[in-house]
């Protein structure tokens, strides 16, 4: 019997304790998989919220103490900063799946894969969190990408273009450096755990262009223009830093956007001002 996906992802997405979070995520993967649920009905897309735990207490990017990785304690806040993300990586692959309604069935299955992957990394990292003496909860984070889902909730295109391609993208940039300094403090196991999602995470980046320039193919717009504009239009964040060009094409970006990005962190330069 097939049932309904909004509502079942909504469900899942509504959760607020991680664990939980983590096996309605493989389980609706599972179920989609074995075709149990179908995208059928209205999404009610801006009804949606996301749950999340009490802790840990969401501040300001920079009220989050940076801390040495030399101490135990700076390790197992890098583990959190990190497990921080990937539990915000679930919530955004639910939110793409159970909030825009109409999109084609590959659509729902790229994003229910994507969610249980991400839960598959938050595990890793708790699990790792676990054996220095720490938990999900016990550092400060912030609430940054999460920020940009709210911001992008009215439009599919919009979320395609600036979620996944451009905050989730950064994973690709700092991934390499991240390993370097827990291989440097002693860390394999970190960094064995990175290599998985920094593999995992070129093909959800690669969800995201298939899906932006599906969007743009379907609305008779031109992709590295219109990622330009949206980048002025709402307000991204420009600490954009180094990009690991070989990956990002890898994913499928094209060399004109990760210039436009380039143009976009060094000068601000207006939509309109040609590459």
């Amino acid at each position: 019997m097939t049932g309904p996906l909004y509502p079942a992802v909504q469900a899942a997405l509504a959760l607020s304790e991680p664990d939980a979070k983590v096996e309605a995520a493989r389980a609706l993967w599972q179920a989609w998989q074995a075709d149990e649920l179908a995208p059928t009905g209205t999404a009610d897309g801006p009804a949606l919220q996301a749950g999340r735990p009490a802790s840990p207490r969401l501040v300001q990017p920079s009220e989050v103490p940076h801390r040495k990785l030399g101490s135990l304690e700076g390790r197992a806040a890098m583990i959190h900063a990190i497990a921080h993300i990937e539990f915000n990586a679930i919530n955004l692959a639910l939110d793409a799946a159970g909030r825009f309604a109409g999109m084609p069935h590959d659509y729902y299955a790229d994003w229910l894969r994507v969610a249980a992957e991400e839960a598959g990394h938050y595990r890793l990292l708790a699990d790792h969190l676990a054996t220095l003496g720490y938990q999900y909860g016990d550092f400060l984070a912030h609430n940054g990408l999460w920020a940009m889902a709210e911001k992008t909730a009215g439009d599919v295109l919009v979320r395609m273009a600036l979620v996944p391609r451009l905050l989730e993208a950064r994973g690709l940039d700092v991934t390499p450096g991240m390993q370097a300094r827990l291989q440097a403090a002693g860390d394999p196991a970190a960094v064995a755990i990175l290599d998985i999602i920094f593999r995992d995470e070129v093909g959800h980046v690669a969800v995201g262009n298939r899906w932006f320039r599906w969007l743009c193919t379907q609305r008779g717009l031109e992709p590295v223009s219109t990622f330009r504009q949206y980048l002025h239009a709402f307000d991204a964040p420009r600490n954009i830093g180094e990009l690991n060009v070989e990956a990002r094409l890898k994913a499928g970006f094209e060399e004109a956007e990760l210039e436009a990005l380039r143009r976009y962190a060094m000068t601000g330069a207006a939509a309109d001002t040609p590459l």
